[in-house]
């Protein structure tokens, strides 16, 4: 069965990419059998559009989209949505935004909701990102609702991370540096027909010089209007040049050792039941001379 999958996905077979993230998704009985079958050597470039909310990511998604669709690439894009409070769902707002592209042979499209993970990211998007890594695309991209942790997480899983930011930014900037100003590979001023674009790119550009910054090179600074489509070939342009480059990614391997870690405690956690623990506490509870912390060396 994952065996068949898996080479359908290989084939560019659309619907088997979706019922697997489906199966990964819900933890369907099996799944990591899945996952110990993809190959680790396809290199396909993720990119993370990561950023404040109101910032116009998923309309510079869609215009980044229409880049790779003209030069007749494919394109994979996970849109993670905020949860709804009613049932962890994703409401699906950017499938919404991008449905001109929902039926594109080039294009995937799949939202994934938080499901409340404190990150902002799906608590299985690694292991989604690596299943998308074994379709034909050329680039992968994944937009993140650009709230708690999800900046740095991004920065683990994507190969290129796009900070996207908008003028009215200005007076936070010393605020963001401590978070967004550190994982950027490129930032992108979004939204800069409106008044301070200038000002506030200009002043971007200086705190991220390599003699303000710890860097060994300048970080790109690009002025967009994503809704015009301004200054998204340049976008493009500066992706695949940072994508060419090689850079040991050290964010990469503590984000995937976080992951490996919980993995692990997890599979050694699932022969021991809450319930049972409860049980077993009440008995125990009621002993002359119980300890907590003597209960708990029994496990």
């Amino acid at each position: 069965m994952w065996k068949e999958f898996l080479q359908k996905i290989q084939a560019g077979d659309a619907k088997a990419l979706a019922r697997s993230i489906s199966l990964i998704e819900n933890e369907y009985t099996g799944y990591q059998q899945l996952l110990t079958l993809l190959p680790g050597s396809k290199k396909i470039n993720i990119i993370g559009i990561t950023g404040p909310p109101g910032s116009g990511k998923s309309t510079l998604t869609d215009a980044l989209i229409e880049c790779i669709t003209k030069r007749n690439e494919k394109v994979g894009v996970l849109c993670v949505d905020p949860s709804s409070p009613f049932n962890l769902g994703s409401v699906l707002g950017d499938r919404i935004r991008m449905s001109a592209w929902y039926n594109h042979p080039s294009v995937f499209i799949r939202s994934l909701a938080t499901r409340g993970s404190m990150g902002g990211l799906h608590p299985k998007i690694i292991e989604i990102a690596d299943l998308m890594k074994a379709f034909p695309f050329d680039h992968i991209i994944i937009e993140t609702v650009g709230v708690g942790q999800s900046e740095i997480e991004i920065a683990g899983l994507a190969d290129t991370t796009v900070v996207v930011l908008v003028p009215e930014a200005g007076d936070d900037i010393q605020t963001m540096k401590a978070g967004l100003m550190e994982i950027a590979d490129i930032f992108v001023v979004n939204k800069a027909d409106r008044p301070g674009a200038d000002e506030f790119v200009k002043n971007l550009r200086m705190m991220m010089a390599p003699e303000f910054h710890h860097q060994q090179n300048t970080i790109p600074v690009l002025k967009t209007v994503a809704s015009q489509k301004t200054g998204v070939e340049d976008l493009y342009t500066a992706i695949v040049q940072h994508a060419s480059t090689t850079v040991i990614n050290n964010r990469k391997y503590w984000l995937l050792a976080e992951k490996a870690w919980h993995l692990i405690q997890h599979k050694r956690m699932m022969d021991i039941s809450k319930t049972e623990i409860k049980l077993e506490l009440e008995k125990a509870s009621i002993e002359p001379g119980f300890n907590f912390y003597r209960f708990i060396d029994r496990y």
